[in-house]
């Protein structure tokens, strides 16, 4: 299979692309540097349109605005220039912080299909992560505590289970989920990814109920089955794959991050943002609708 390099933009750490569905554009960020990237497929380039803060994650609202969470559990509001470059002056404050949090940030986060968002924060030194839920009302709720490295999320086209990435164990697992309440509960593991097959990072889910998870370390995109088996994997040109999502017209395109992070010196790729059509189709993801 053909993949293209869409963005030679050389990431230390490129995760969380997003399509914009108004725009039609492809956004996505590198984390330690703060940045947001945009890039338009119908002229075929990209720019930057925010240098600030740490970024974690980030949400897009369904006015059409973006949440980034950020480091200390907090998140803010930032609405793109259609030209130029943003910066923290530009953020409006949402959630100040997270008790807790303190020498920490948002690692990845995922909106439901009420517009809540769960979000997950990084282990410090002397604790592991955390997994959040930010409700529309503003409100935040610990959702699980111990997680060594939440990472990817996404949820079944029937909506009754959530999938979370616990990147250092190398495990994803899958819960039921109730839509009703965002609730979340009986976890069970649904693919333990062998050592030295990579690190399982970001998440996504395509149109037949199949979790695409990038593995980091290992160069490559795995495609696993609802019955959690393996049904294929893609190789990647740059060895950390950081994260994927479906995008485009018809969700028909898979775009995939990587990351120069941790990369050996020959790793031509890294940091890149790459495109492939693997013959099956994404859904949309969840706009989030939290009250600003």
């Amino acid at each position: 299979m053909r993949v293209e390099t869409v963005a030679d933009c050389r990431c230390e750490i490129g995760e969380v692309p997003m399509w914009h569905p108004e725009e039609k554009r492809l956004y996505w960020i590198d984390i330690p540097a703060g940045e947001l990237f945009r890039y338009d497929p119908a002229i075929g380039a990209y720019d930057r349109c925010f240098d600030g803060g740490v970024i974690g994650g980030y949400t897009i609202q369904a006015d059409g605005s973006f949440l980034l969470f950020m480091e200390e559990g907090a998140v803010r509001r930032l609405e793109p220039p259609e030209e130029g470059i943003a910066n923290d002056d530009s953020l409006e404050p949402i959630v100040d912080s997270i008790p807790g949090e303190e020498g920490s940030r948002f690692n990845d986060v995922v909106a439901d299909p009420e517009g809540r968002v769960f979000g997950g924060t990084m282990p410090t030194d002397d604790r592991l992560g955390a997994l959040y839920r930010l409700d529309t009302d503003g409100t935040v709720t610990t959702v699980l505590e111990g997680v060594d490295l939440p990472n990817g999320m996404g949820f079944s086209p029937d909506r009754e289970t959530f999938y979370l990435t616990e990147s250092n164990t190398n495990t994803i697992y899958a819960f039921d989920y109730d839509v009703e309440t965002g609730a979340i509960d009986d976890r069970r593991v649904f693919v333990d990814v062998p050592d030295g097959e990579g690190m399982p990072d970001g998440l996504t889910v395509d149109e037949e109920g199949s979790v695409w998870s990038a593995q980091f370390g290992g160069g490559r995109v795995v495609r696993y089955a609802p019955d959690r088996t393996e049904e294929r994997r893609h190789e990647v040109p740059a060895e950390n794959v950081t994260s994927l999502l479906f995008a485009g017209e018809g969700f028909e395109e898979l775009y995939v991050t990587t990351a120069t992070y941790e990369a050996s010196g020959d790793d031509e790729g890294a940091g890149n943002l790459f495109r492939l059509r693997p013959s099956v189709s994404g859904v949309p993801e969840f706009a989030s609708r939290v009250s600003l």
